[in-house]
């Protein structure tokens, strides 16, 4: 009965001693184990009366018990303080601030097209879009520059092959738009997109830029449809109180043409260096969709009339925002992106 009593005296004492579950475990071999002092304890029941056999039995399965007991316990107390260190470990102090993240900007290109488009597709505009490698026969004929025509100077181009090539305005969409129509009314489309031309690279110049071009033909569109456009148009992109003026032009596609200038946003039409000291600024050009080119698509001319116009993006961003080098728009400076976020 001391063996017993010894045995599980020094078996508690070195379970409450244990701080790691390995240490618990490695205590659990050792005395409650095929080679452990318990085990040894039941072998000593053969030198055992038969009288004393069940006392002894009794206080070895106790003795068992109490350790089996102890080491649940310990086990238990040992896993709250594993979780405890943990948690510890892993907690996050919410007082202090957090990380911010580097987030991206909308290019000023995608910002200055959204917003036309947006302020089109309130006014009933659908927004059109098409290939920027484009037949000869959308990008030239169809718009009313046939192959000899003296316009296709200005716009030399980039050819694919001979039907083929990089289009040089989204006037190409709109030529697409209006056989789509198949002659039905209205047409209402605004045509934003990348265009080519070969230019060579300066501070107003690219060989390649965006362009937005829009187009409404119905009945009894005039002039005055276009103006009222282009005014709300003005007001919208450069602010309330814009005037703007027509002043006759050249396109092969529209006829009459105009240059549109709008009163200059940094004077408001007193005259600064801006605008030369003139008080307007060139914005697009525009006019009436010519009769040619509605009757190539299906059109009765005498029955329908359109207007259409054409501004580059690049210029609407550089007045608007007061960039003086349209190559900004294309080296890719973080630091000049940055600038652009948010919409105005």
């Amino acid at each position: 009965m001391e063996k017993v009593q010894l045995v599980q005296q020094e078996a508690l004492k070195q379970v409450e001693s244990c701080t790691t579950m390995d240490e618990l475990q490695q205590a659990r071999i050792t005395y409650l184990g095929k080679k452990g002092p318990v085990q040894e304890l039941m072998m000593l029941m053969k030198d055992l009366s038969a009288e004393e056999k069940p006392t002894f039995g009794q206080e070895v399965n106790q003795c068992k018990q109490a350790i089996a007991n102890a080491i649940e316990e310990k086990q238990k107390i040992l896993e709250v303080s594993a979780m405890s260190e943990k948690l510890e470990k892993e907690k996050i102090d919410i007082t202090l601030a957090g990380y911010e993240p580097t987030l991206g900007t909308l290019h000023p290109l995608s910002m200055i097209s959204q917003e036309i488009e947006d302020l089109f597709i309130g006014m009933g505009y659908e927004v059109a879009e098409g290939p920027e490698v484009e037949l000869d026969l959308y990008n030239f004929e169809r718009a009313n520059i046939p192959a000899d025509h003296p316009a296709r100077d200005m716009q030399d181009t980039f050819y694919i092959n001979a039907e083929e090539l990089l289009r040089t305005h989204t006037t190409a969409i709109q030529t697409r738009q209006l056989e789509n129509a198949k002659g039905q009314l209205p047409v209402k489309v605004i045509c934003p997109g990348k265009v080519y031309r070969r230019d060579d690279d300066d501070a107003t110049h690219s060989h390649q830029f965006t362009q937005v071009e829009g187009l409404v033909v119905g009945e009894n569109i005039t002039l005055a449809d276009l103006k009222g456009t282009l005014k709300f148009m003005a007001d919208r992109m450069f602010g309330e109180g814009r005037e703007i003026r027509f002043r006759p032009s050249y396109f092969q596609f529209t006829e009459p043409s105009v240059e549109v200038d709008v009163t200059c946003h940094i004077c408001g039409g007193k005259g600064c260096s801006v605008c030369k000291g003139t008080g307007w600024i060139e914005i697009l050009g525009a006019g009436m969709v010519h009769p040619n080119v509605l009757e190539m698509a299906g059109f009765d001319s005498k029955k329908c009339s359109g207007f259409a116009f054409g501004a580059g993006i690049e210029r609407i961003a550089m007045l608007k925002y007061g960039i003086d080098d349209i190559r900004n728009f294309y080296i890719n400076d973080v630091r000049f992106l940055k600038t652009f976020n948010r919409f105005d």
